[in-house]
């Protein structure tokens, strides 16, 4: 999220992310036909740095009222695997944060 709303002292991390987008765009130009995406988790609700936090940050700002799980991020990385459509794509799984 760092990449889309910086904040003060994410320069690493957002220019990292920002990087990470740059990389997936061109690689998936020069080594065509095989695909190349990203998946950008943001805060993941049940991962062991926020599963025992009551109430984490940005959770009651997301438009599903809650941050997403390990097992959403592991299928959106099973549905970037099997769908040979998508390609050079940047998917967020952000609960919808980045609309609000």
């Amino acid at each position: 999220m760092a990449k889309e709303r910086p904040y003060p002292g994410s320069t690493i991390v957002s220019t990292f992310n920002a990087g990470i987008t740059g990389l997936v765009r061109t690689l998936a130009v020069e080594i065509a036909p095989h695909r190349v995406n990203a998946l950008h988790p943001g805060l993941i609700g049940d991962s062991p740095k926020w599963r025992d936090v009551p109430n984490p940050p940005h959770s009651a700002q997301t438009p599903i009222g809650r941050l997403v799980t390990m097992a959403e991020i592991a299928d959106a990385t099973d549905f970037l695997l099997r769908n040979t459509r998508i390609n050079a794509h940047d998917l967020h799984m952000d609960g919808g944060l980045l609309a609000t």
